[in-house]
């Protein structure tokens, strides 16, 4: 047990004493304390940080995944039916230009061919009107 101080002039000293005793248990505990919240407030920063990537992640995939749905199912734009109608014609042009290459059929007479011709330019409008007309 703690003496006790047994005259006057000794009371200031065993009280400064216990005052600086008291102050260095307290400043002990405080920094104990201290460093045990600023371990927990360090491992929730890393959790929410953590939780933040994750989520931007996430949102990144489904932002991909959602923009190529759509562009799978976007109607045609007025340049894509213009580029169709191209590709369209200078196939029809190459297809001409292989069919005159070709050795004439003996069997044909003059009225069938104009006819051939006149089903072949009347294809290509039919395929030219299909192509703009479906958006």
């Amino acid at each position: 047990m703690a003496r006790r101080p047994s005259t006057p002039r000794e009371l200031p000293e065993a009280l400064r004493e216990a005052v600086e005793r008291t102050v260095e248990a307290t400043l002990g505990s405080a920094e104990r304390s201290r460093d045990a919240a600023q371990g927990a407030l360090d491992d929730l920063v890393d959790t929410v940080d953590d939780l933040r990537k994750g989520a931007e992640q996430r949102l990144a995939r489904g932002r991909r995944s959602v923009s190529d749905a759509i562009e799978g199912r976007r109607p045609a734009s007025y340049e894509d039916i213009r580029e169709l109608k191209s590709e369209l014609r200078a196939i029809g042009r190459r297809l001409d230009a292989i069919e005159e290459r070709l050795p004439a059929k003996r069997s044909r007479s003059a009225s069938s061919k104009a006819t051939s011709a006149k089903a072949k330019s009347s294809r290509a409008a039919e395929s030219a009107r299909k192509a703009g007309g479906s958006r």
